[in-house]
């Protein structure tokens, strides 16, 4: 038998499991994803990518130039002789110059870069450190007194590689504009020499270099992907401030028509149960003649008529009232011990004579001894009456209807409303449990209902922390469980000692 369980006490007809997005949002979400399927190439990245550059280039600044202190301090010393210094005067003013673009380039607003002409000029700058390097891989020292300075000359460039390949790793094809000339001109020296250790070594950095290559090709991609979680990061926060500013307008718009909403029926119920009332007791006064007979019988069931139409339209206003209260969370519970067994008893006897016009058969089946339950009473006898009232609306002629209650297997207590009658369809169970929402069966019939009994069941169910369970089948009845949970079972206290049972613990 197909069941349905509610899980929230807000139910409505539309249906909540389909998403509808926003088409802000959606744009926003399409605007974040073309931004992060950029690749380099693209204006905006390459600028964020030359911005990269330039932080590295002035954070490591001093390590190249340290360097090449350290070298040419070492060949003054060894007797290299003048031409180191100006060697280094000449490098260390071109790293300058490199240092001074990318603190231009730190400086300037990444929207205000031209991406072509300042990958030019850092090129050209790391150009010119090569011939820097060019020449100190083209110096001599036949003075010296060091035997191996070429094994000396490509350990430093070496040094220097690596030094760039990390410090330079943002900008693409930095590395061999530095260091092509470099170690060409050291490749070529070797050669003009001849000697196994400058042919080695020679070799060595002509290895090295595609192998520097390919480092600053790795440390080029991992930039690309700290940019691309920068990116997404900052796509995501504006994102999320356009989802708030929307969801606080939303928010706005709907305490506006929520408050609205009670306004409307505030005076509604007032401007409405003010002549209900009139209209109710004069066709009651009329229909029973209370005044005098009427001369027209016809009159006569018009006045009942009348006094039945207006007691309906009595209580949609106060079914209405009652789910918006519940609804806006001003329906306060008054809580007390009560016996849920009285009360469902009870409910059986008012519904009774309208079972029996109908020749229904409501059959009692109840566990003894059930605790009292800590629930709001009148909400518990709205919750037996509503299921009772549907039970018996929707049952045929001569039908039977099974009122159960008794424990569940959690340790909490159940009323069961079971009847045979026509059933309902599964997939209008949803519909039935929304606010409003009436099976085909109910239309065709023509049964009068609001549609509201359900969802205020199961809303009072939810007040009080229970389920309910709705299980249908067409052609062999429905079964409607209101469970209240076990925190609302009282336990039974033990009986108080009588005097002589006192008398003797003493």
């Amino acid at each position: 038998m197909p069941s349905q369980r509610s899980t929230t006490a807000d139910k409505f007809i539309v249906d909540r499991r389909k998403p509808h997005r926003n088409s802000d949002v959606a744009r926003a979400v399409r605007k974040t994803r073309d931004r992060l399927s950029q690749q380099a190439g693209n204006p905006d990245f390459d600028r964020e990518l030359l911005k990269l550059h330039a932080g590295a280039m002035i954070g490591g600044a001093i390590i190249v130039p340290l360097l090449v202190l350290a070298t040419a301090a070492t060949g003054l010393f060894a007797g290299v002789g003048q031409e180191i210094g100006v060697w280094a005067l000449f490098t260390l003013i071109c790293y300058t110059i490199v240092v001074f673009m990318a603190r231009r380039v730190d400086l300037t607003e990444a929207a205000e870069l031209n991406p072509l002409q300042t990958h030019g000029d850092f090129l050209i700058g790391h150009f010119l450190c090569g011939l820097g390097w060019a020449w100190f891989a083209w110096l001599g020292c036949d003075a010296c007194q060091v035997d191996q300075f070429q094994l000396i000359k490509a350990v430093v460039l070496l040094l220097a590689m690596a030094a760039t390949a990390i410090t330079a790793s943002s900008l693409r094809g930095a590395l061999l504009a530095t260091f092509a000339v470099p170690v060409a001109a050291y490749a070529y020296a070797g050669a003009r020499q001849w000697m196994p250790v400058e042919l080695i070594m020679a070799g060595l950095l002509i290895v090295s270099l595609p192998f520097f290559v390919y480092v600053a090709r790795q440390l080029n991609r991992s930039s690309l992907m700290l940019l691309s979680f920068r990116s997404e990061k900052d796509a995501l926060i504006a994102e999320l401030d356009t989802a708030k500013s929307m969801s606080d307008e939303a928010r706005r718009r709907a305490e506006d028509a929520n408050l609205a909403k009670s306004r409307f029926l505030a005076s509604m119920s007032h401007e409405l149960r003010t002549p209900l009332n009139a209209i109710l007791g004069f066709s009651e006064v009329m229909a029973n003649e209370v005044l005098g007979p009427m001369s027209n019988p016809t009159y006569r069931d018009y006045a009942r008529d009348v006094h039945d139409s207006g007691q309906h339209l009595l209580d949609l206003i106060n079914e209405i009232l009652d789910l918006s209260r519940i609804e806006a969370g001003r329906y306060q519970l008054n809580e007390e011990p009560m016996m849920l067994l009285s009360v469902v008893e009870d409910c059986c006897h008012m519904m009774e004579l309208k079972a029996r016009n109908k020749d229904i058969r409501i059959v009692q089946d109840f566990e003894n001894a059930l605790p009292r339950l800590f629930a709001d009473e009148r909400a518990v006898r709205q919750i037996a009456l509503n299921l009772l009232s549907n039970a018996i609306k929707f049952t045929g002629t001569g039908g039977e209807i099974r009122v159960r209650v008794g424990w569940t297997v959690g340790g909490g207590q159940y009323l069961s409303v079971k009847d045979n009658g026509p059933g309902i369809p599964e997939d209008e169970i949803p519909v039935v449990l929304s606010a409003f929402g009436q099976g085909s069966i109910a239309i065709k019939s023509a049964e009068q209902g609001t549609g509201l009994g359900l969802p205020i069941v199961q809303s009072l169910l939810a007040m009080h922390g229970g389920e309910f369970e709705l299980h249908s089948k067409l052609r062999e009845g429905t079964e409607a469980i209101a469970i209240f949970p076990l925190s609302r079972v009282m336990e039974e206290l033990p009986a108080l000692p009588t005097k002589a049972v006192a008398a003797r613990r003493r």
